[in-house]
């Protein structure tokens, strides 16, 4: 079946359907990544959002039960070069057309993802309709302008979020509040092989509940969407800070910052992949990282009790900060990784001994530490 994607540019670029069938609409974005694309699809940051695939065959491993970082793809559309008819691996369970079919997300091959990946780099992002409904030539000129009606939605995070408060696993010395703002499974898992006792919080928690928990922590997930629009979660924040440490990374890293009193703004085509290389500015050190992120803090809006931390080599924009005086740290990046390079895996290491600290709990030794990435 034939399938089309058309950009609010005024681009039509038409190729084979796979997945669903119908139309979608969001904001269309590019990612690097070789390898990963079921980690990917099930990541709730790409909420709103119709991915392109820069790397040509995807599809080739099928879909196993092991990779989900949700239960299902929050994503608006799918587009690749090639797809694989015939997967093969061990662990396959279903080709990566009948998953999307399954979950009603619109796939789109044969297209020039070259083209793409270029046009949004020269004029950024920008919302785009895929279809496989009407894609003769003399329906564009509707579908554009049912196009120009959309907007994205605004309370996003509320829709991917947890729905109710729930206590992962029992067993852990840090007794830590997590408030998922589109959490991916990998940072869960991560936090607890490293002694973490997590209990996840929906994005819509009033502070109280989590003060009234006797936590050591609060982490703050990734999540979709323009932090600007994040007015509870925002206010929510205002009442935690200061009296517990926090550790923020994706959106949880813009929240604090907003609260702290600095700006965020919107990139041009964003940071989507897992060769992004990061410096840690306080020793110098650089690391690969795993990003998945459409806006950024401003480095030149640091309050006076704001450090910066990581800067990205690519472009220079900040990709974390620390407040000593409040127990704050925060990173733009992936930690977890999922797909991607484990480099920052020390980052989540040295953040959960920094709670120990806290704590007076004794440390664990460096070589208990280092099997834990």
């Amino acid at each position: 079946m034939l399938a089309a994607l058309i950009l609010e540019d005024g681009t039509v670029l038409k190729g084979e359907s796979f997945g669903a069938e119908g139309t979608s609409m969001g904001e269309i974005v590019f990612n690097t990544s070789m390898a990963g694309y079921q980690e990917i699809l099930t990541d709730p940051s790409y909420a709103n959002q119709v991915i392109v695939m820069t790397y040509p065959e995807i599809g080739n491993y099928g879909i196993n039960q092991d990779d989900f970082e949700s239960e299902k793809p929050r994503c608006k559309g799918f587009v690749v070069k090639n797809w694989c008819k015939n997967e093969s691996h061990y662990k396959s369970r279903k080709n990566i057309s009948e998953y999307l079919k399954e979950h009603g997300i619109i796939g789109i091959s044969g297209i020039d993802t070259r083209f793409l990946t270029k046009k949004i780099r020269e004029k950024g992002t920008m919302n785009c309709l895929i279809t496989t409904e009407n894609v003769d030539n003399d329906s564009v000129a509707s579908k554009m302008a049912q196009l120009d009606l959309y907007t994205a939605d605004r309370d996003v995070v509320f829709k991917v979020s947890s729905d109710e408060i729930r206590q992962v696993n029992d067993s852990g010395d840090i007794k830590l509040a997590l408030i998922d703002y589109g959490c991916k499974t990998g940072i869960i898992d991560s936090l607890i092989r490293r002694g973490c006792r997590v209990t996840v919080f929906p994005a819509n928690t009033e502070a109280n509940t989590i003060l009234d928990g006797n936590f050591d922590s609060i982490f703050l997930s990734n999540g979709p969407g323009n932090p600007a629009d994040c007015e509870f979660e925002i206010n929510t924040l205002h009442n935690l800070i200061g009296k517990l440490p926090i550790f923020g990374i994706c959106l949880g890293y813009q929240l604090l910052s907003i609260v702290l009193g600095a700006k965020t703004y919107k990139l041009k085509y964003g940071h989507r992949g897992g060769n992004h290389p990061v410096v840690n500015l306080l020793n110098k050190k650089v690391m690969m990282t795993s990003q998945n992120h459409g806006y950024a803090v401003d480095a030149k809006s640091l309050t006076k009790i704001m450090d910066a931390t990581y800067q990205n080599l690519n472009d220079g924009t900040l990709e974390g900060f620390k407040s000593d005086s409040l127990k704050i740290d925060a990173v733009q990046f992936h930690p977890e990784a999922n797909p991607g390079p484990t480099d920052a895996a020390v980052i989540f290491d040295e953040w959960v001994e920094k709670m120990r600290k806290y704590k007076k709990i004794p440390l664990r030794k460096a070589d208990e530490v280092a099997n834990l990435s």
